[in-house]
């Protein structure tokens, strides 16, 4: 499980880096120009252009220095072939998100939905045989070819329904310089963080606790996965379009009074069922998660709010506060969880990224306070 983790924050640094500012910046270029076929036709080429030759870079760069990076991940040179798979196919997960993000500027969702399923239903029944036939190898295989099942799922989604060329106008490309420079904060901090927080729990402990943590934020990654990318489908494009702060107040009242209620009671439900959930998805040697997992459910919790301001910093390219943000996020957690496992252990890396998503979302607060405090007309 931990080593699966640093694997799974390897390929989302990189997979983040692959497509910087694509889906932010094709969603509002498709906004601008509605009506206009050949306009987002020209659009959508230059962006495969683009990203399709920064991700064959990526590719190489990864193969080059595919054992130091193996050295470092899981501390042996032997896993290097799983880094030279997930780089080869690194180019087959941007026209993967290319052609989501399409459907998505369409708000063709059940098209996604569907896309969605079939793509975990898939990965699901790969993951289970390659595990079940090759164990550790297994499963970090199934990590590297995952997102090249995807895109032949989507590839059958799209058909005829789109057309492509290879046609780059780079004029395109500076719409979403400003997402380019936030995507590429997260792209970085976020995996980084986690593997610096994962080598300092095996090394300062064992691998056995860094699975732990580890199982912990999986089970947390499920059910934030379904949150966060209902969120992308339908927030996202909403606040896209808003002009005012009064719109957006009023946007904010609809998520805290309807959204932030319901994913209060899925973690109730995670918690009251959390024996089942480790009984079914882990093993008796995961017994510990039981008794820690609260803390990242009350984590969670503060992350959800923060993402109501969040996504409006983001689809407003508000560059300072996002940066901000992004470096506050992670050094309080990166400080905290340092301090606190040394008093701790597991339990306080947990307590550190609670702490830190609750000082996150005060921060946000005060961010927004004119926002927040403005009379509604």
């Amino acid at each position: 499980m931990a080593l699966t983790g640093n694997f799974r924050s390897f390929t989302t640094l990189f997979k983040s880096i692959s497509i910087l500012g694509l889906k932010e910046g094709l969603i509002k270029l498709f906004l601008e120009n509605t009506d206009n076929k050949e306009e987002n036709n020209r659009v959508v080429s230059s962006f495969l252009v683009f990203f399709l030759g920064f991700s064959f870079f990526l590719s190489i760069l990864i193969v080059l220095f595919a054992e130091p990076l193996s050295s470092y991940l899981f501390q042996t040179t032997v896993f290097s072939v799983y880094l030279n798979y997930f780089a080869l196919l690194l180019p087959f997960f941007v026209l993967q998100t290319l052609l989501v993000t399409l459907f998505n500027a369409h708000q063709e969702f059940k098209k996604i939905v569907g896309i969605q399923i079939i793509t975990n239903i898939l990965l699901f029944i790969s993951s289970f045989y390659f595990i079940y036939q090759q164990k550790l190898e297994g499963s970090l295989f199934a990590i590297a070819i995952a997102d090249f099942i995807s895109f032949f799922v989507a590839v059958f989604f799209v058909r005829k329904q789109f057309s492509f060329s290879f046609k780059f106008q780079s004029h395109y490309l500076k719409t979403i310089s400003k997402f380019i420079v936030m995507a590429l904060v997260s792209a970085i901090l976020i995996p980084v963080t986690a593997i610096l927080i994962r080598n300092y729990i095996i090394d300062n402990s064992s691998l056995y606790h860094a699975g732990i943590w580890e199982a912990i934020s999986r089970i947390s990654g499920f059910y934030m996965l379904f949150f966060s990318a209902g969120l992308s489908l339908y927030y996202l494009p909403k606040l896209s379009a808003l002009k005012t702060d009064d719109e957006f107040k009023t946007e904010l009242k609809y998520y805290f009074s309807i959204l932030i209620p319901v994913f209060i009671g899925v973690l109730l439900l995670v918690f009251l069922l959390k024996e089942i959930i480790i009984s079914i998805a882990l093993t008796s040697e995961f017994k510990p998660v039981s008794e820690l997992l609260i803390w990242q459910l009350f984590g969670d919790l503060f992350r959800v709010m923060t993402l109501a301001f969040g996504f409006q910093i983001l689809v407003k390219t508000m560059i300072v506060k996002y940066i901000i943000v992004e470096l506050f996020y992670n050094v309080c957690y990166l400080l905290f969880s340092f301090l606190l496992f040394d008093f701790f252990q597991v339990k306080g890396v947990l307590q550190a990224y609670l702490l830190t998503n609750a000082l996150t979302f005060f921060m946000v607060l005060v961010m927004f306070r004119k926002t927040i405090l403005k009379p509604t007309p």
